[in-house]
């Protein structure tokens, strides 16, 4: 790697100035981007390290590195310098935590009964996962629990056929329009066919047009390598408890089915048995809410997996199944959802909720209470709050809003990148200090007043902040406009800690006033505006 590009990086990392850093100091910095120990795309990079002998406190020169870096690729200089699509991720990943223990009181919804296993649930379960385009990763609460997809599993039906068939073909045999009835009605369009597929007479068709010429089990196993591409893991879980379940109490689905047969919507020689049977299924395949993030994650970047990096839709796919998404996926509460929320998402019976920031980010959320909708009573209250504070609404760039904006680059929002180093310095904040270092800014740029961020860090007495300062190879001996440094500025405040530093550092003292002489103007402002 460019020398050029890993050294900025490195010296952000060398907080001691002592031209090392650690395995331990790299790993925590791509935790901090939200960058999984596991992401895959990390491999030849903890192979490096692991070379290095994957002791977390062994001691990494500049040049090993710049290796280590190039064993990353682009993903590791990008994360380093808060290139990714959410570039202070950390910061992000607080807000929701504290969303999440907001939303965790609510109680309201009860477990779904019509399906004897789901109503047996632990009902005080709470998860929430988010991976974005970029592949970063939070997860809270239960996300490590598995729990069947149920209706969440249309859009990946829907998709498949989409992918096999063609958009034309499919769409002869189910419509695009909202139902305006329960997901489970005995109700077909005007022309004899499902209204979308985002409900269960859209689901079954689905499945019925998913490989109809395959055996059944060869039919599930592409269903489930379908599942497990898109979430960027292994083959999803399948409770048969679920499933048997789901058949034996599937009346209306049955029903649905021989009425679809009837008005002649499916294609010619479908086995109406099978394409239930293969519903049934998709719906008891089990995930967690960090694999169903991942697939909202996939939907979210145009159909291609953010961990792999592996095209599982074309765009086009993925498109037309948003809009399905953001018209009929919440079940009767779509409109006002769409209306409230404004993000494509669907849910299940089960308290699943995945739901897409196109090109930015994927989410998923289970909490088993479900409301009279059918939806999540916690997953429908977190989104409420998620776009009460992020601009994820479709339609917040039309507006001038006090919301949030995760994407926003830091230096965006402040005047420049001086002026954020200065307050940075001032609030004695080193974290943003390493950022602009990580990015290539100089820290010894001075503001009008010939301030620099030494001087700032001295005046206000964080030693921490003066310390990384001078670690960075900065100008100990700046003078401002009315001829003072920083060791000035810190004999004049009682630092005496600051002073000390200063002192010892070389060259420090043989130039402006070190004896507290008077400024030029009477004046001076010594903070950062």
């Amino acid at each position: 790697m460019n020398t050029q590009i890993s050294e900025p990086i490195f010296k952000a990392l060398d907080e001691s100035g002592k031209g090392a850093v650690t395995a331990k100091d790299i790993q925590s910095r791509l935790a901090q981007a939200g960058l999984s120990d596991d992401d895959p795309r990390l491999s030849a990079l903890r192979d490096r390290l692991a070379d290095c002998g994957n002791d977390p406190a062994k001691i990494i020169d500049a040049a090993t590195f710049a290796e280590i870096l190039q064993a990353g690729q682009s993903l590791v200089e990008r994360a380093m310098k808060e290139e990714l699509v959410i570039p202070q991720f950390s910061v992000f990943a607080e807000h929701l935590r504290t969303l999440f223990d907001e939303v965790k009181s609510n109680r309201s919804g009860d477990l779904a009964s019509y399906i004897p296993q789901l109503a047996r649930v632990e009902p005080e379960q709470f998860a929430v996962s988010v991976c974005t385009v970029d592949g970063q990763r939070l997860n809270l609460g239960d996300a490590g629990q598995l729990f069947s997809v149920q209706s969440s599993c249309k859009p990946i039906l829907y998709c498949g056929a989409l992918e096999l068939c063609g958009g034309d073909y499919v769409h002869r045999h189910m419509g695009r329009e909202p139902s305006g009835m329960s997901f489970n009605e005995l109700s077909l369009n005007n022309a004899g066919l499902p209204h979308n597929p985002m409900i269960n007479a859209g689901g079954i068709m689905s499945a019925s047009l998913w490989h109809p010429e395959l055996p059944m089990a060869d039919r599930f196993d592409r269903l489930a390598h379908l599942i497990a591409t898109l979430s960027g893991g292994s083959r999803p879980g399948f409770d048969n408890a679920i499933f048997h379940s789901e058949r034996d109490t599937a009346d209306r689905n049955f029903a649905l089915a021989h009425y679809m047969r009837e008005v002649g919507a499916f294609p010619r020689d479908t086995d109406i048995f099978k394409a239930l049977e293969l519903f049934f299924a998709a719906c008891s395949v089990e995930l967690t809410t960090e694999r169903l993030a991942n697939i909202a994650a996939t939907f979210a970047n145009g159909g291609i997996c953010p961990p792999t990096g592996i095209r599982v839709f074309t765009d086009s796919t993925v498109k037309n199944c948003l809009s399905m998404m953001n018209s009929c996926g919440m079940y009767d509460y779509s409109g006002e959802f769409a209306f409230r929320v404004g993000m494509p998402a669907k849910s299940g019976v089960s308290g699943a909720i995945f739901a897409v920031v196109p090109n930015v980010l994927g989410i998923a959320l289970w909490s088993p209470r479900i409301d009279s909708y059918g939806n999540s009573a916690r997953g429908v209250a977190f989104l409420k709050r998620l776009v009460e504070t992020f601009n994820f609404h479709n339609y917040d760039s039309l507006l001038d809003s006090q919301k949030l904006d995760p994407r926003a680059r830091r230096q965006t929002i402040e005047a420049n990148a001086t002026f954020s180093a200065i307050n940075a310095a001032s609030r004695g904040d080193i974290s943003e200090l390493k950022r602009l270092v990580a990015y290539g800014h100089s820290l010894d740029r001075a503001d009008y007043d010939g301030r620099t961020p030494l001087h700032l860090a001295s005046v206000e007495g964080h030693v921490g902040a003066v310390r990384f300062l001078l670690a960075q190879g900065v100008e100990k001996e700046p003078l401002d406009r009315w001829e003072n440094t920083p060791l000035a500025d810190a004999q004049q405040a009682g630092h005496e800690r600051i002073v000390e530093l200063l002192a010892r550092s070389k060259s420090v003292g043989t130039r402006g006033r070190s004896k507290g002489r008077k400024p030029k103007s009477e004046h001076r402002p010594r903070k950062a505006a």
